[in-house]
């Protein structure tokens, strides 16, 4: 059967006390869906309110994925999210959290969220996130009560990243907030491409890094094909 991959995206479009425009970053999206597409998977969308989300980094709409995404079906069909209390997330493989600055603003303690993830890794189903988008992460319990990151191998957009990026914007630092909660958290230089799979939770530190954690995600959901 065609595996199924859910992309739960933010609401967000504007971050911090300057009221800075966001959303999700193009590539972040489209790149993973490229990936999805050609291993031939069932791609949906959800979003957290319902609401048409975001999209930011347009100037970089020359990128061939970008294109195809924008062009294609994949913004399409994002534009038509499902809000993702009325997901029956259960018949999903795979879920995948895009970043940009957007998810900082509605995702680190949206309660449904955490339940999602939680119950999404507790199957063995397959998490991914990239650059902003592991702050989904962030605050999920384990039904042993740990954390979901204590202990993982992982990444995300970095300190030093944000620090030339959006320091002014961001509520806080998402590398230091994963490493309070027990992330064993791994940084590559700044904006190089860096995915980490530790067993079924598979992180990406940057745009550049969105493709390999579909590539990452694909070979957990299919080992046979390594």
């Amino acid at each position: 059967m065609k595996k199924k991959v859910l992309i739960i995206v933010s609401n967000a479009n504007i971050i911090g006390p300057n009221n800075r425009k966001t959303g999700i970053f193009l590539p972040e999206v489209a790149h993973p869906y490229a990936e999805f597409t050609k291993a031939g998977y069932q791609i949906d969308y959800a979003s957290l309110t319902g609401a048409t989300p975001y999209l930011d980094a347009l100037n970089l709409a020359s990128d061939p994925d970008n294109l195809e995404f924008l062009t294609g079906k994949g913004w399409e069909d994002m534009q038509k999210a499902v809000k993702l209390a009325d997901v029956d997330v259960s018949e999903y493989d795979a879920i995948f959290v895009p970043g940009g600055l957007a998810p900082m603003v509605d995702m680190p303690e949206h309660k449904l969220l955490k339940q999602v993830i939680k119950e999404t890794y507790e199957r063995n189903a397959v998490v991914g996130a990239v650059c902003h988008g592991p702050v989904s992460l962030l605050n999920v319990k384990l039904s042993n009560g740990e954390y979901l990151v204590k202990g993982k191998n992982m990444t995300s957009f970095t300190d030093e990243e944000e620090e030339a990026y959006a320091v002014a914007d961001v509520p806080f630092l998402l590398e230091t907030a994963l490493t309070e909660q027990g992330a064993k958290f791994h940084a590559a230089a700044p904006w190089s491409a860096h995915s980490i799979a530790d067993g079924n939770l598979v992180t990406g530190q940057n745009p550049a890094s969105a493709k390999g954690v579909a590539e990452k995600m694909i070979t957990v959901l299919e080992p046979a094909k390594k």
